[in-house]
């Protein structure tokens, strides 16, 4: 028979253990998911959502049971079964996700939706089972009623402090190290050896004929784990494949030798590389245009430094540096994982890029003294843009970083009839510079807005565009041919984005499903 000190200290290790995987595996889902289904506002809220209703049953049902059967084996076995189907939910799902990724990129709204659903409902019974340890682990420790507050508070304090830990751990350590699968079978494993062992202090027999669990993990690791998270699109070959704290990470090449980046789910393409092509027609080449909305005459030569918050692999870092030849230029970028495969895949090796990994906002605030003939901002996380990088007061810090004839140039995202998201945007700028100018990027879904320290006129880049230098870089006047017919007029809204107060995603997540709901799907399909 245990001893009633060694069972206490088993006990405080279970309920600590249990605390850290719960939350390890609530923030290892939203990675998970994320890979394919990215990382919205509607993605966290059901993921939290329905993993607050398993708990819930969790501890009323855990309660339940710890009444009818208050043994420590019985708690010991819980443990264990709850550890090997949280094991069994990354192995499990593999197959499901890379269906569901195969929809996403078909656009297969049915298949994707089921899949969605699907890798959520496997979380009901390891998150539930999870639910029990609490109740179950106050019941085993309360031996007197006058001691039940003291009791109580140290089983949730333990817990908690668990939980920290696993709040932690797989975001900044695990993940970016050993990728999320992994993550989810390291947390089960530890989760696993406490059940085990405290149910071998129990009860030996018992203990060994629960051993098979480890090894059924253990195979299906092996036979799941192949391959990479997410299948490349048809007709283009993976190079490079990594999860970090922040994105699963992929660049693909093309037969042409073009290569792109593709983060999370894949729908947007974050940066494109050919060895010899620069100019794509795609968004990046526009924010080139944003300096010739100055009073002409405004030549290549008044370029004095730039600066990029959301760098990703640096396509408009190379664009600007084949234009403007040595132009000093700080890249703001905060997953050093993308960075790091810009630098050995897409030529982000320029030693004119000063290259700084942190947050966009944070870091422009850090440079003080810099002051920028442009600041480009391209912070998608499709398709989404980072509201704090979307408010007067942002704006307001932006301004005192541009030179006098500085210009900041934004990407936003919109559709093919939905705009509310740029007009409040352009009426959040009117509070800071005095004109915003509106380009809309031929075939996509993407709007450059130009905001212009000075009074400018749309007419500007038109005549800038004729007096260009004869040796002008071709691929800028490219840019500004084309940016000349991309022009939109300029409207708004009456939403004033604020530090305080700015539903970006809110506004967003309407426009998405907006578009989806009136047919959307089948026209990303055509």
């Amino acid at each position: 028979m245990s001893s009633k000190p060694h069972q206490q200290r088993l006990l405080y290790l279970a309920v600590f253990t249990g605390g850290m995987t719960t939350l390890a595996v609530e923030l290892s889902a939203a990675r998970l998911l994320g890979s394919v289904f990215g990382t919205s506002n509607v993605v966290w809220a059901n993921i939290i959502g329905l993993i607050l209703i398993y708990l819930t049953l969790g501890y009323f049902i855990g309660g339940r049971v710890a009444d009818r059967s208050p043994r420590h084996t019985t708690f010991y076995r819980i443990i264990v079964w709850a550890s090997f189907f949280s094991g069994l939910v990354p192995l499990v799902a593999q197959p499901v996700l890379r269906a569901a990724a195969e929809a996403v990129q078909d656009f297969d709204a049915a298949v994707t939706v089921g899949s969605f659903v699907g890798v959520l409902i496997l979380f009901s019974v390891p998150v539930t089972l999870l639910g029990f340890i609490s109740p179950f682990s106050i019941r085993l420790a309360l031996s007197e009623v006058d001691q039940a507050g003291k009791t109580t508070g140290q089983m949730y304090a333990i817990s908690t402090l668990g939980s920290i830990i696993g709040n932690f751990t797989p975001v900044l350590i695990l993940i970016p190290e050993v990728g999320t699968a992994r993550t989810f079978l390291i947390f089960a494993g530890i989760l696993m050896a406490v059940g085990l062992i405290g149910l071998a202090y129990q009860d030996r027999r018992a203990a060994l004929k629960l051993l098979w669990m480890p090894i059924v993990l253990l195979i299906l690791a092996v036979l799941a784990l192949r391959g990479p998270l997410r299948p490349p699109p048809s007709n283009m070959t993976l190079l490079y494949e990594n999860e970090s704290a922040y994105n699963l990470i992929q660049v693909v090449e093309k037969q042409d030798g073009t290569r792109y980046l593709l983060l999370n789910e894949g729908q947007g393409i974050h940066s494109q590389w050919h060895p010899t092509d620069i100019f794509y027609n795609r968004t990046w080449g526009f924010f080139l245009a944003g300096p010739y909305f100055n009073p002409p005459p405004y030549t290549p030569d008044r370029m004095e430094r730039i600066a990029i918050i959301g760098l990703a692999a640096g396509t408009i870092a190379r664009q600007h540096n084949e234009v403007y030849p040595g132009l000093p230029m700080d890249g703001i970028e905060i997953d050093g994982g993308i960075v790091e495969a810009g630098r050995r895949y897409m030529g982000m090796t320029m030693p004119n890029l000063n290259v700084i990994v942190e947050d966009g906002r944070f870091a422009l605030n850090r440079l003080d003294e810099q002051h920028y003939t442009m600041i480009g901002i391209d912070a998608y996380r499709v398709p989404y843009v980072p509201w704090h990088l979307t408010t007067v007061e942002f704006f307001q810090e932006v301004d005192k970083h541009l030179t006098d004839d500085g210009v900041l140039a934004i990407n936003v995202g919109r559709t093919s009839t939905d705009r509310r998201l740029i007009e409040a945007m352009t009426r959040t700028l009117l509070d800071v510079f005095p004109t915003v100018h509106t380009l809309d990027v031929p075939d996509s879904y993407n709007t450059i807005l130009v905001a212009t320290r000075q009074t400018t006129m749309p007419e500007y880049l038109q005549a800038n565009l004729a007096l260009l230098p004869p040796d002008a870089h071709p691929v800028l006047r490219e840019v500004l041919e084309a940016a000349s017919t991309a022009i939109k007029p300029t409207v708004v809204s009456d939403v004033r984005l604020t530090d305080d107060h700015a539903p970006v995603e809110a506004i967003v997540d309407r426009m998405v499903i907006e578009f989806l709901m009136s047919g959307g799907i089948n026209e990303l399909a055509d």
